[in-house]
């Protein structure tokens, strides 16, 4: 069974919602990826 074909309006909403997810994800790798950053940073602080 061939599946449904999308109509450009239904292709571009999908796409967005998709972007808007890739957007959250990102940010949220940001998030620890700066939050470990600052846990090194402060345990070379604290060596010293």
């Amino acid at each position: 069974m061939r599946p449904k074909t999308l109509n450009f309006e239904q292709l571009v909403k999908e796409n967005k919602q998709e972007l808007l997810r890739n957007e959250k994800e990102v940010m949220q790798l940001e998030m620890r990826l700066e939050a470990k950053q600052a846990a090194m940073v402060e345990k070379k602080r604290n060596k010293v």
